[in-house]
This record gives C-alpha cells, sequence and structure tokens, in this order.
C-alpha cells in the first residue's frame, strides 16, 4: 500500500454471554481451551457474498480467510494468506496469486483459484452490498463497476469481471487503474472464497446452518443457534492448523451488556463489552480496556433542505457541538472527538505518520461564534427561526445517546426548533434514500485502511451521498488521486479534498467510536483491526502460562 497501513491496535481479550445462557456452562475446561466472545448484535448473514456487518464479519473470519491477512502483531505488516505469494505487475494493474498447496476445505476439498473467481462473481451478479467495492470505490477490479450496474442481469458478462483462474493454484485479477491499497482490501470478507459445489449443491439453504458451510480458516462452524450462539471448532485441514491453540471458539449473539457484565464478574466468561452507563464502576481495574474502533459517527445534511444549504447554517450546527464532552462526559467508552472526516489512529502516509496527525482540526466548538453563524444564516434565508429533523435509529446504540446530546446542544441555538425522528437502522437508511430527513445520524466502518475509504462518501454521485453534497474541485482530487502513482501527491490530494468538504461542512464528523470491554487475562492474543475486513482475529488467542 505504499506505506499506507491501518495501526493495529492488539488487545487481550476473552468473552461474555448473557447470563440466562450460562447455565452449566464454563468458559473453559482445564483440558480444553475454549474461547467465549461475545456480540451485541446479531448475525445477519454467514455467507460472505451476503453478510454486511461486522458481527457477521467476525464470525465469518473466524472459519474462512481471503487471499492476504495480518500477523500476531497486527495490522501494519500483511503476509499472504491463502495465497503463498502474490506479483505485481510493473504497471500495477495484474497481480497474480499463487494459492497455497496445502490449503483445503474443512471437507478434504483443495481450495484453488476458482473458489475465488465464483465467489466474486456471485456477489456481482447477485447485486451484493459489497459489489461497488470491486470498483473504482473500492479494488478498481476491471469491468466491475459495469457489472454492478447490470447485477442480476449480467448473465454471461459477469465472465468479464477482471478474475480469472490461470490454473487450479493460480489466481490473476486485473485492474482498471492501479490501486494503493490492493492487498489491503484482499483482506476483506467479501473477498473471501466459495466452494462452488458445495455451494450450489446446498442451494438455497448455504450458510443457513452449520452443515451448510464450509471453512477454510482457522476453525470450522459446528453448530448456529440463531440469535443466540455460534459454536467453532478447531479445523484440522487448516493449512497452518498446527500453530492455531485454541480447541475452539463460541461465539455468544445478541448480548445485554448489563447481564454480560454480570457473568464476567461470575468467573463464566472471557469476553464482556459494556457501555457507557457501566464504564464508571469498572473505572480502574485492570479488567476494562478501552480502544478505538474505526467507525466515524457523522451527520448527514440534506442539501435539498433550503435551510441546509446555507453554509452559515451548516456551520452553526457544528460550532454547537461540544465533541469533547460527548465523549469523555456522556460516552465514556474509550470514543474521542472527531477533528475530521478521516478517523485518526488508522492509515499512515507515505511518510509514516498517522493522517490526522498531518491534517486540520475541523471541528471547534464555540457556541457565540455559532449563533452568530446561525443568525447570519436565518438573515440570508429571510427566516426568523428555523424548524429541523434529526433522524436517527434507536437499535444503533450509541446513536441514540448521541441523538439526544445533539438535540440539547442544537437547542442551544436560539431561533432553532429540532424535532427528533426515532427510527430503526433500515428505515433510517430508506429515508437517507428517499431524501426524507433534515440532518441524519450516520455512522461509517472503514473497509479498507485508506483516507479514501471516508472521503468517497461525499463524492458527487456516490450513493452513499445520501446529503447531496457537490463541488466540482472535490470530486476532481478525488477522481486523481484514484490514479495518482505517486504516493506523496496523492497523499497532498487527499489533504486538499478533506480541506474542501469540510471547510464547506459537507458532513459534519462528531466522533469515533471506542469500545470499552471485560477482558479475562487468562487469554492473550487476539487482534483487533478496525480497518482489515473484521475487527477481530481469533487465530492467534492462546492461554497464558
Amino acid at each position: 500500500m505504499e506505506g499506507i497501513f491501518m495501526k493495529s491496535l492488539k488487545i487481550i481479550v476473552a468473552a461474555a454471554l448473557a447470563a440466562s445462557m450460562l447455565v452449566g456452562c464454563g468458559s473453559t475446561s482445564d483440558d480444553k481451551a475454549i474461547y467465549n466472545f461475545s456480540s451485541e448484535a446479531d448475525v445477519t448473514s454467514l455467507d460472505s457474498s451476503v453478510s454486511d456487518d461486522g458481527v457477521s464479519f467476525n464470525a465469518i473470519h473466524a472459519f474462512s480467510e481471503g487471499l492476504m491477512d495480518i500477523t500476531a502483531k497486527g495490522g501494519t505488516k500483511l503476509v499472504p494468506a491463502a495465497a503463498s505469494s502474490y506479483k505485481v505487475s510493473d504497471d500495477g494493474l495484474t497481480y497474480t496469486f499463487t494459492i497455497r498447496k496445502n490449503a483445503k476445505w474443512s471437507n478434504g476439498d483443495d481450495l484453488t483459484a476458482d473458489d475465488f473467481v465464483y465467489s466474486w462473481r456471485k456477489l456481482i451478479a447477485n447485486a451484493g452490498s459489497y459489489a461497488y467495492i470491486f470498483g473504482k470505490e473500492g479494488a478498481c477490479i476491471k469491468n466491475a463497476d459495469e457489472l454492478a450496474e447490470l447485477g442480476t442481469t449480467a448473465g454471461d458478462k459477469i465472465k468479464e469481471l477482471g478474475v480469472e483462474a490461470k490454473d487450479k493454484k493460480t489466481l490473476q485479477v486485473t485492474l482498471s487503474q492501479p490501486c494503493p491499497y490492493f492487498l489491503e482490501i484482499m483482506t476483506f470478507p467479501c473477498f473471501y472464497p466459495q466452494n462452488q459445489k458445495f455451494v450450489e449443491k446446498c442451494g438455497s439453504k448455504y450458510a443457513t446452518d452449520a452443515k451448510y458451510l464450509l471453512a477454510n480458516g482457522p476453525f470450522k462452524v459446528t453448530k448456529w443457534t440463531k440469535s443466540n450462539k455460534i459454536t467453532f471448532e478447531k479445523n484440522n485441514k487448516y493449512y497452518d492448523a498446527d500453530k492455531i491453540e485454541l480447541d475452539g471458539l463460541n461465539m455468544y449473539l445478541v448480548q445485554d451488556p448489563k447481564t454480560a457484565a454480570a457473568a464476567f464478574d461470575n468467573g463464566k466468561v472471557d469476553f464482556a463489552t459494556i457501555n457507557s452507563a457501566l464504564v464508571d464502576k469498572y473505572e480502574g481495574k485492570d479488567s476494562l480496556v478501552k480502544f478505538k474502533q474505526g467507525y466515524m459517527y457523522y451527520l448527514y445534511l440534506n442539501f435539498n433542505n433550503k435551510a441546509l444549504a446555507n453554509t452559515n447554517i451548516r456551520k452553526a450546527l457544528s460550532l454547537a457541538i461540544d465533541r469533547k464532552d460527548l465523549c469523555n462526559k456522556v460516552l465514556k467508552d474509550g470514543s474521542r472527538e472527531a477533528d475530521g472526516f478521516v478517523s485518526a489512529d488508522f492509515t499512515y502516509g507515505p511518510d509514516g505518520k498517522e493522517y490526522r496527525s498531518e491534517g486540520k482540526d475541523y471541528t471547534q466548538y464555540n457556541l457565540k461564534e455559532a449563533q452568530v453563524a446561525f443568525d447570519q444564516g436565518l438573515k440570508e434565508l429571510g427566516v426568523s427561526s428555523l424548524k429541523l429533523r434529526l433522524l436517527y435509529g434507536t437499535d444503533e446504540t450509541p446513536a441514540d445517546t448521541e441523538a439526544e446530546y445533539l438535540q440539547a446542544c442544537f437547542k442551544k441555538l436560539k431561533g432553532l426548533d429540532i424535532e427528533m425522528v426515532a427510527t430503526v437502522k433500515k428505515d433510517r437508511v430508506e429515508r437517507q434514500k428517499s431524501d426524507n430527513f433534515d440532518i441524519s445520524c450516520a455512522r461509517w466502518g472503514p473497509d479498507f485502511p485508506d483516507p479514501i475509504t471516508y472521503l468517497n462518501l461525499v463524492s458527487t454521485g456516490n450513493s452513499n451521498n445520501y446529503g447531496k453534497y457537490n463541488n466540482a474541485k472535490y470530486d476532481q482530487l478525488i477522481a486523481t488521486s484514484t490514479t495518482e502513482r505517486d504516493a506523496k501527491k496523492r497523499w497532498q490530494m487527499l489533504y486538499q479534498a478533506e480541506d474542501i468538504c469540510m471547510s464547506e461542512y459537507a458532513v459534519l464528523p462528531v466522533f469515533q467510536k471506542g469500545a470499552a470491554s471485560l477482558q479475562n487475562k487468562k487469554y492473550t492474543g487476539i487482534v483487533y483491526e478496525a480497518a482489515l475486513g473484521s475487527a477481530f482475529t481469533f487465530k492467534f488467542i492462546h492461554k497464558t502460562k
């Protein structure tokens, strides 16, 4: 990635689950190392061509693996995974991967280059959520954008996708333009392989139950109770099985933080995610660990709304938010105030410096200046007051807490009335798509460790540009940065682009999500990576002596 890597956060963790599910179920036994990991949310799908959420990615990454992966030390360096090696052409347009000779599926079938070709074509042909990431907004694979447009109508044209099995163990990927983060994006679950013969035999039942899943990763799924628990055991067919120290993994789903914390206190589990309401109780204890996540929480502003199309109104809203107070006194989970649209401690430039350390701070708090800007905006609009709707999902914690805090901030602006519109994530997204909002609480988890994963969001025509921000110079910088081979020049283009969109308040960054968890020190080795496809990697976990 020409020096652009996400800084990893390696954390020692252990898992948690609701007490109601713990009867007769200890976290480990004396003779086996069974790691219990709890998730606050549910899995949506274990089909890598369908899933689009972090909990599903965690589960999929436990039993499946792509061409590249992180090391036990974290994400400053990537290594070949299902591939044993790769070569890049001089023009940066062709990547040739050699699939490991001893890479197999859990049923004994060889892992082949065709498994990747099949999986990638399948996702695009089925119009998967991440079809866009194969094109110029992501991996820049040849013909991906055109085929994603066709989706389910692609037919035989899907064979024009720039991926080919040259032989059983040689995969060749052709790009439409150089992609400086191509190897990093290969860690994302949508680029994982699938066994065509097995998938087609399962038909519509594929990935709906443990018996309809195959593994090529360190673990395999042995039981899946929906909205409850996924049980994994070590996959002895995995090419690196002799280095996997865990005998198994339990992933508990939809766990309430309060109940999970109680289970952790009782010594029954190893990892418990807790919320801000519980942080004070565990502050100062070595079991409490806080860490940054890649999720950026920000506000979409609807530029089709005459009031929000006014720069001074947008400026006033931004200046009215006390982001530090929100993070330090309300969230208290390791979240930090957003300085710009690109997260901190997330990506590094060609000089090795962290992106935000070289970038500007665009999010000052100044209520007095906010009122001045708001009054000027009202004057320009020819009105004496405004009423704006604040849309948020009640099932997107802590977006509900964020929304309540923002309402209190905005109410301090004289002449502004805020109407709270509470809904669920699915409806929030639909309202954004249909232009039925004024201000919306949104979040974005990075797809790969490069600033463009955020900056693309406000490009003209981007499917996620719900606010309909439009700036020709910004679009030109983003477009040119995708083809610039000089890493230093490209980096400066990205800084310039961010300066434009932040100076115009294209979106209002609020905070970078943190997480607070309770961790059993009996285990070490879990690696957390927010921008490399899945947040947690379990294969390096081991018991301490």
